[in-house]
């Protein structure tokens, strides 16, 4: 039992980035958007502080205090209150596995000792990196990249007195996926020829390692991406979209009636219509017939970059390797970086449960390859437990009823920490909840992308950035309603049920069976849920930390990183601290999170960060480089529209 002198354990996620937050603090605990209106001591007491960013929270939101070893908690005259439980509190005393919610924040307690177990198992680094397609084809020795790379600065005839390969360009892509592909695809547009450009990664299809996420995950060729029609990495004028492509394909094979439902969908949605999204194989097909007629695979080049460092010629010098024992450099005056997503994220209960028993095969991620689950389903049935509940966990759950048109002995436990009663809120919007799940066509509004909201966090500072972010974000599935009568079919026939509770741990059974032990909201004792498999749909980790290469140039020259733990851009997406003499250096996608735009790892965010960097590129009078705008742009379309090399 918790005593007055006993800590207590807040358990959240963090609605704008997605973070895992399990603070360990002594009451006093004052909760609210900042700091100097929460009060230091209360009643001779030090006050802990945790800052909520958010507009919906207040200054000073709530105090949770110790009383006759009870925690109680007292709403501090809050603008939008302190709900428990779903109810509505302003002075109450609260129990171990109560939920508070203060704005979109759903906080949970944890009082009690047995959850220190599984608590202190808790790290940091609960991720999974994502595995190269390629493992390190060449050793990491301290021989590569050479000693003088550890200067600020590197002299250009010390790299070819190394006898290593050097290549010399104006322009550098690092990453070689789709953050690199608009922004390469963009400069070939704008004037910059082939041989100016080259891209570094590990994979020659700019789609790969997104399309292999998108299999794991459960969405095949055929089935549809969280992209609107007009969001195009192949066509950055968005015109024609993919509803309008896909419309006049179907045309072509007499499909009439499909051709007049995707106009329909484009034109009335989404009041009249459901939100069109395209499939993910015409994507990937579009962006070949892209790539190659920009060149791509002349511009490309296989390395795995083991370090970025200035050059004493006011350029850029990118050490990396080609295979065993083979390397060289990229010496290049523009550099844009674009490394995706590092890791996926992993509940830590389950990576520990996976470290001790050793198997991965029954506990699992669902942006890992885990075709075997629903083998094994398909073949004997069972239970599943999913944890996590936007857009992946929504796909697995349609990837389990297609299951179970095969064996209908399969069910489906859904654990969630709490419910959701209501969605999030801004201003005067709220999104809308159907069965615990927050409902949006996409991860964000689409105000985000070119409109209001976009200028609105353009013009925020680093503090008000998170609270916007925090207040438009969280985790949101599509409003589908095939998948919502699903959904509605499992809850009624009863082979979908939905749990809510904090795991305190997870342990295998006789069988080798995962059992997940939980506590419920409001009561004392454990409960414990037996699955055959548990799959964990909590996201994806974009932070600068859990890449090697990007911790290191962090570390190497002293970058700040921004509130959300990415890299800190301007509005055009640039490094300003890594300027040198003329040389720039930019980034795009999930390691800008945080700064000037919401969106920044959709299709249509890694086109408005690449537009940007170019813009930027072409005011500084970089070579070969005009602006796309006008007849110039005209004819550009003219040239993609017949596949001409632009």
């Amino acid at each position: 039992m918790a005593t007055s002198s006993a800590p207590i354990r807040l358990s959240w996620q963090d609605p704008s980035t997605g973070e895992q937050r399990l603070p360990h603090l002594s009451p006093p605990i004052a909760l609210g958007r900042e700091f100097t209106h929460m009060p230091v001591d209360w009643q001779g007491q030090r006050v802990s502080r945790i800052v909520l960013n958010s507009g919906q929270v207040s200054r000073f939101h709530a105090l949770l205090t110790w009383e006759n070893d009870q925690l109680r908690l007292q709403d501090q005259n809050s603008s939008n209150g302190t709900q428990v439980n779903g109810g509505r509190q302003t002075d109450c005393l609260l129990n171990h596995g109560d939920v508070l919610e203060i704005g979109p924040y759903r906080i949970t307690l944890l009082l009690r000792d047995d959850t220190d177990l599984g608590a202190n198992r808790v790290r940091g680094d609960s991720v999974i990196l994502i595995a190269d397609p390629i493992p390190e084809v060449a050793p990491v020795t301290s021989a590569f990249p050479p000693p003088f790379f550890q200067s600020r600065q590197v002299n250009i005839q010390a790299l070819y007195a190394t006898q290593y390969p050097v290549e010399e360009v104006d322009y550098g892509a690092l990453g070689a996926g789709l953050g690199s592909f608009v922004w390469v695809d963009l400069l070939r547009l704008c004037g910059v020829s082939p041989q100016q450009v080259r891209v570094i990664g590990l994979e020659a299809q700019p789609y790969a390692r997104y399309q292999r996420l998108c299999l794991n995950s459960q969405i095949p060729a055929h089935e549809r991406l969280r992209s609107n029609s007009d969001s195009c990495p192949d066509n950055i004028w968005g015109w024609p979209g993919y509803a309008l492509r896909e419309a006049w394909h179907d045309f072509t094979q007499g499909q009439l009636r499909s051709v007049g439902y995707r106009l329909w969908q484009v034109f009335a949605e989404p009041t009249f219509a459901e939100t069109y999204t395209p499939k993910s194989g015409r994507v990937f097909a579009s962006i070949d017939r892209e790539a190659t007629r920009i060149g791509w695979p002349q511009m490309y080049r296989f390395g795995r970059i083991r370090a970025i460092r200035q050059t004493d010629d006011g350029r850029y010098a990118i050490a990396y390797a080609l295979g065993r024992g083979q390397y060289a450099f990229l010496v290049a005056r523009y550099i844009h970086l674009a490394t995706g997503y590092p890791a996926i994220q992993f509940l830590p209960d389950l990576q520990d449960y996976r470290e001790r028993t050793q198997d991965f095969q029954v506990v699992v991620n669902a942006y890992e390859a885990h075709d075997h689950v629903y083998q094994a389903l398909e073949r004997q049935g069972g239970t599943v437990l999913i944890r996590g509940r936007g857009i992946v966990a929504s796909r697995i759950l349609q990837r389990l009823y297609e299951a179970r048109q095969r064996n209908p002995n399969i069910a489906v436990l859904h654990l969630m920490r709490s419910p959701k009663p209501k969605g999030n809120q801004f201003q005067y919007a709220r999104r809308a909840v159907s069965n615990h799940f927050e409902l949006q066509p996409f991860n964000w509004p689409k105000a985000c992308w070119g409109g209001t909201l976009r200028s609105q966090l353009e013009q925020a500072g680093p503090e008000e950035r998170m609270r916007l972010l925090a207040d438009w974000g969280g985790t949101t599935t599509a409003d589908r309603g095939d998948w919502q009568r699903i959904v509605q079919a499992g809850l009624d026939e009863g082979w979908y049920q939905v749990g809510f509770g904090t795991v305190t741990r997870v342990e295998p059974d006789a069988q080798g069976c995962p059992l997940t032990f939980i506590q419920e909201m409001g009561l004392k004792g454990e409960i414990k849920l037996e699955a055959n498999f548990i799959i964990d749909a909590t996201g994806l980790d974009g932070k600068v930390k859990t890449n090697p290469l990007l911790d290191e140039l962090v570390t190497h020259y002293n970058l700040p990183l921004n509130l959300a733990g990415r890299l800190a851009v301007t509005n055009d997406f640039e490094l300003v601290e890594m300027r040198n003499h003329k040389g720039r250096m930019y980034a795009a996608g999930a390691i800008t999170f945080g700064g000037p735009y919401a969106a920044v790892d959709s299709f249509l965010g890694l086109q408005y960060a690449a537009l940007c960097a170019v813009n930027s590129l072409a005011q500084g009078r970089a070579p070969q480089l005009r602006s796309l705008h006008g007849w110039h742009s005209l004819a550009q379309w003219c040239k993609w529209a017949r596949n001409q090399t632009p």
